[in-house]
């Protein structure tokens, strides 16, 4: 596996905690749960991604803007996810959030996914890709 597929699975995962937690309704304990399992699942992927994707990028030329912008997206989504914590589950404005997360997030790994994998796939060597892989699903796995 290298290091888009590893990337890929995990935005699989994201996408679909997303889509059953703006399904949700009011102060239930399913909300209360999805809503815990996407927090950590998004905070342990931001840091797997930027230890292991964005800061081997960032010395390149061709990738540092992009890299950049990439950790940049993972601050706004943490901004939303505080919001969230902040809001009472039962609150209309708690669902509204929760969709602009879903759509933040959704944004950034459409970027990733048909941008950024694209043009890092020419600056990393299939090694890389191997090494980098591993090395993000040994930091996921563990933290998990």
């Amino acid at each position: 596996m290298n290091i888009f597929e590893a990337i890929r699975e995990d935005h699989d995962i994201q996408r679909a905690l997303l889509d059953k937690l703006v399904k949700t309704s009011g102060d239930s304990k399913e909300r209360d749960s999805l809503f815990k399992d996407l927090k950590n699942e998004l905070k342990i992927h931001a840091d797997a991604e930027e230890r292991h994707y964005y800061k081997p990028l960032i010395d390149s030329d061709m990738m540092q803007d992009k890299a950049r912008h990439g950790i940049a997206e993972h601050h706004e989504i943490d901004e939303l996810v505080e919001k969230l914590e902040e809001t009472d589950y039962d609150s209309s404005a708690w669902l509204k959030t929760a969709k602009d997360l879903k759509h933040k997030v959704e944004h950034h790994l459409e970027d990733e996914e048909h941008k950024f994998f694209q043009l890092s796939g020419k600056v990393l060597s299939e090694k890389q890709k191997l090494d980098l892989a591993a090395a993000y699903s040994k930091y996921m796995s563990s933290h998990r």
